[in-house]
């Protein structure tokens, strides 16, 4: 009997193959120093909520078009929409929780058919960004306990749950759901996964047939 599982995915280097902040960054003119941060950030070395505060300033003045344009250059990563289609032909759903940024989420997650997505939101006045972001911060912990309310309001258990993500503030999220993957990881990540996978989310979908595990 196929079950329908709950998936749930980081969005930078994951869903996609860009730092959505980094194309962002380069409107800006700051995308070394930006990607620079990142690359710290999602190794482990930084503190999450710290380096998007840190990057995002560099962003202000940057005018609100930014989004559209990225939103076009962005890449899928290869197997997303296969994996997306099979978790629907099971019955199940699919969300994406980023540490990027709502403007831009929003508008894959129309294209991409998600059930759930959440991302973090910037600031803006006069049409311009101001540097920081509204709202709370989807950090590690935000993350899994976004995995937690979508399990809760889809009706599949966390033991028919998959966490599928690349850098340290995915591994909360990780450790919540049944299986946790690590795609094109960083090593704290491959580390820590139950699997590891790279270049390919299709590479995913045998792990879908252990589902539900039970604690």
């Amino acid at each position: 009997m196929t079950v329908a599982p709950l998936v749930v995915l980081d969005c930078d280097s994951t869903t996609i193959q860009d730092e959505v902040i980094e194309l962002i960054a380069e409107a800006a003119g700051t995308r070394e120093q930006v990607a620079e941060v990142t690359e710290r950030a999602m190794r482990g070395e930084l503190d999450f909520s710290e380096s998007l505060a840190e990057r995002v300033a560099t962003l202000a003045g940057t005018p609100v078009s930014v989004f559209q344009d990225v939103y076009e250059r962005i890449r899928l990563s290869p197997g997303i929409v296969e994996l997306i289609s099979e978790v629907h032909g099971r019955g199940g759903k699919v969300g994406v929780v980023s540490g990027g940024f709502h403007e831009v989420l929003d508008l894959l997650a129309k294209d991409l058919h998600l059930d759930f997505w959440s991302a973090n939101r910037l600031e803006v006045e006069n049409g311009l960004l101001t540097g920081r972001t509204v709202g709370p911060v989807i950090h590690a912990q935000a993350k899994a306990e976004k995995l937690r309310l979508w399990s809760a309001e889809s009706g599949i258990s966390l033991d028919a749950s998959m966490a599928i993500g690349d850098g340290a503030n995915d591994l909360e999220m990780m450790k919540v759901a049944a299986i946790g993957v690590g795609y094109n990881a960083k090593p704290i990540v491959q580390e820590q996964a139950d699997e590891a996978i790279s270049n390919d989310l299709q590479q995913a979908i045998p792990f879908l047939d252990r589902l539900p595990l039970r604690a």
